[in-house]
């Protein structure tokens, strides 16, 4: 099929964004999901409806733990490649600061979705989170620069 047959269809890419929190301490706002094993970072599904990779890193950060997050800085692009039972996909991570104890205070987990968060110090933050995001989270807070990750790490051809 070329372009200009009317079954062409361009890809589609899952695109997801997540968001570098922390606290005075420069400890890591982690959250332990219901619908999987494991922790994460606050973040999600960019939606189908022309919302952006910043707007959906804002709004999950706000459904998952009430935070609004008004400004970020982007810290790597990430491209997990498909496998079986995982669609890969574009992951954006935006470092969103620091919290203040008020706003700490102020954490409201989404029910059904976040049984618990933490603020944890990056070695422990290294263990609770797993596979692609782990290494994602390890590159972006040792780079001073933006990074482009494939499956959480760097390409040697891409320089930072």
């Amino acid at each position: 099929m070329n372009a200009g047959d009317p079954g062409h269809f361009p890809p589609r890419l899952p695109v997801s964004a997540g968001a570098l929190i922390t606290d005075g301490a420069g400890r890591l706002l982690v959250l332990e999901p219901t619908y999987k094993s494991g922790w994460t970072i606050p973040g999600g599904q960019m939606e189908a409806d022309g919302e952006t990779p910043w707007e959906a890193c804002r709004r999950e950060v706000r459904e998952e733990c009430g935070l609004v997050v008004e400004r970020g800085r982007l810290r790597c692009v990430d491209f997990l490649h498909p496998r079986p039972g995982h669609d890969g996909g574009l992951r954006l991570l935006f470092d969103c600061g620091a919290l203040d104890e008020e706003a700490i205070a102020g954490i409201v987990l989404q029910a059904g979705e976040i049984a618990d968060f933490r603020f944890a110090e990056l070695s422990e933050a290294e263990m609770l989170l797993s596979g692609p995001l782990r290494r994602r989270v390890m590159a972006a807070v040792a780079s001073p620069s933006v990074l482009y990750l494939e499956d959480g790490r760097p390409v040697a051809a891409v320089s930072a």
